[in-house]
Formats: C-alpha cells, sequence, structure tokens
C-alpha cells in the first residue's frame, strides 16, 4: 500500500536510505553506499508539504519511499529508494505512478529525475518506466543547479543523466 507519509514514519526512511544505498558496494561505488542519508528535518520538509510518500508493508512500517519537489515547472523526484528485501514487486514504479497522479493533479506536465546512467536500477530502470534522457537545451535552470549541487557532493565520479517522462 502507498500512502503520505507521517511524521513517524520518517526515521525509518533513513533506514531505508541505507539498506538501498548498500546496494552501490557491489558497483565500487562505495561512496554512495556511505553517503549521508540526511535527517529527520529535512524528510520532514517534504512530508509537512504532502510531497513525500512511503509504501508499506502489512504492518504498516515503510518498505520504500519518494520524495520529490516541484523544478521547472515540473516534479521532481528527489529521491525513490526501496529497501532490498523488497525490490523487484513494482513498488518503485508503483511510487513513480504516485506522483504523476499528483503532478497531473497539480497541472505539471513532466516527472523528471536525475540518475546514474550505468547502474542497472537507475537509468535503464527509469527508461523501461517511460522516462528519457533530456537534451542539453531542455535542462532548466532549477534541473542545473540540482546537477551542480550533485557534482559538489561528488556524484558526478560515475556517469550521470537528468530524465524527463512527459505526462
Amino acid at each position: 500500500m502507498i500512502r503520505l507519509a507521517r511524521p513517524d514514519d520518517l526515521p525509518a526512511l533513513i533506514d531505508v536510505e541505507r539498506e538501498a544505498g548498500s546496494l552501490f558496494r557491489a558497483l565500487d561505488m562505495a561512496a554512495i553506499a556511505d553517503d549521508d542519508p540526511g535527517s529527520v528535518a529535512e524528510l520532514a520538509v517534504y512530508q509537512s508539504d504532502g510531497r513525500a510518500w512511503v509504501s508499506v508493508d502489512d504492518a504498516d512500517r515503510p518498505v520504500a519511499y519518494l520524495v520529490a519537489e516541484v523544478v521547472d515547472g515540473g516534479a521532481h523526484v528527489e529521491q525513490v529508494s526501496v529497501r532490498p528485501s523488497h525490490a523487484r514487486r513494482g513498488i518503485g514504479g508503483a511510487l513513480i505512478e504516485t506522483l504523476a497522479e499528483w503532478a497531473v493533479a497539480r497541472g505539471l506536465p513532466a516527472l523528471t529525475l536525475t540518475t546514474f546512467t550505468d547502474v542497472p536500477w537507475n537509468a535503464p530502470y527509469y527508461e523501461r518506466l517511460g522516462f528519457r534522457v533530456m537534451a542539453d537545451a531542455e535542462i532548466g535552470d532549477g534541473l542545473r543547479a540540482i546537477r551542480r549541487a550533485e557534482a559538489a557532493r561528488g556524484l558526478d565520479t560515475w556517469p550521470r543523466v537528468a530524465l524527463i517522462r512527459p505526462l
């Protein structure tokens, strides 16, 4: 089941992020696996604004989450993560579809995200969900700022790309 995140869900989202990040070790991307998962206070901004969703198990515990922003007039996936124990069940795609419904209801024309090109559960996965690589001329100021911030954090050590899915 997918629902809006509640304040009491937020600590579990940090655990989800750490678990999901651990998969990057197998790709010699330990820096990504060890990346700071953020804080409850940072997640609370999304949650309190209705831009954080969780997928929960039968006991109503989060097993995946998505947080989003509005960037350059579109719904931007800031982060989507799934516990490895719940991967390959369509949960990430269902969270993306939830965001797409939210965006359409608000008249937003597209979803965007940034991701690694060579990680199987990153760009290739999102392309299967209908995203495509954005041409440089399509990338707006907000998304450019996100890319600069990612580069400053060292994420461009591995090839990255901006993707879009028109709605």
